[in-house]
């Protein structure tokens, strides 16, 4: 369980650099970019795989690095947009929710266990994440732009789901650096297009923040692919898991360290996640 406790630390990581990004008006898209060839350059230096393009470009799990680079960058934008047009709750709600996905998923095709204490529990994690997320004075109107928070919600699940499917068990590391590369690569003809376009030249700020990022964010897809890989804890549990725990911790670090206000409904939330965890992890 080491390695789940790993992932959820490292997620919402995360969570507390992009509140650092806002605080110091970083380049969200500079700092992704520097992110990704950080990464990178963590896979390749963890790989113990020899490296023979030829071989990737051949394997299994190429075409989802393919499509994984290009919706680690696809969805990072339109979670932005999300955000903004729907606002932040519907933004974190539509993300979290998605965990759905990778659930169904892996009781339909890995023909995982599903009796009634982990319903209850999933659907209890599922109430928990929406009230954990949502704000009491968020008065974003989420019929704007209802396309976003449902593209948001499937790319995120989808997200999850691949990174499972795909992943070669002796080749994480080299899986990894390769899906980062590639969204890398994406970003820059990105960062390009935006700096020709908008005027907008590239700010040395975004490099130490960006490269911190791209540590933890490595350090969570590693240590996440490492826990679906342990013996006897399913990926529909694993996930619930990792979603509702991310969430809740996330939520207490807001309250704890940026002194944000947390409501009786984001509370209550809390204590769900909890309980939640408790009934999926006893399955």
């Amino acid at each position: 369980m080491i390695y789940l406790a790993l992932s959820i630390v490292s997620s919402t990581g995360i969570f507390v650099l992009f509140k650092i990004f806002n605080k110091y008006k970083i380049d969200t898209l500079q700092a992704i970019v520097v992110n990704y060839i950080t990464a990178c350059i963590c896979g390749l230096i963890h790989n113990d795989k020899n490296l023979v393009v030829s071989e990737i470009v051949s394997s299994d799990w190429f075409i989802g690095v393919i499509i994984l680079g290009f919706l680690f960058i696809a969805i990072f934008n339109v979670m932005a947009l999300t955000a903004q047009k729907n606002g932040l709750s519907v933004a974190s709600v539509a993300s979290k929710m998605s965990v759905v996905i990778p659930i169904i998923f892996g009781i339909y095709v890995y023909n995982e266990s599903i009796g009634f204490q982990k319903i209850i529990g999933i659907l209890m994690a599922l109430v928990a994440v929406y009230l954990t997320a949502i704000k009491a004075k968020d008065n974003s109107v989420v019929t704007q732009s209802l396309y976003l928070p449902i593209l948001l919600f499937f790319g995120s699940g989808i997200i999850d789901t691949s990174i499972n499917y795909f992943a070669p068990d002796d080749k994480i590391p080299l899986f990894s650096a390769c899906i980062f590369g590639f969204a890398f690569t994406i970003g820059c003809i990105l960062m390009v297009y935006k700096s020709i376009r908008f005027k907008k030249s590239f700010s040395l700020k975004s490099v130490p923040l960006g490269a911190t990022l791209g540590m933890i964010n490595y350090a969570s897809i590693y240590f996440l692919l490492k826990a679906l890989r342990i013996d006897g804890l399913e990926s529909s549990s694993l996930f619930t898991i990792n979603n509702v725990a991310i969430v809740a911790v996330s939520t207490l670090i807001g309250l704890l360290i940026f002194k944000e206000k947390i409501s009786n409904k984001n509370w209550i939330g809390i204590c769900l996640a909890l309980i939640s965890i408790v009934l999926v992890t006893l399955a």
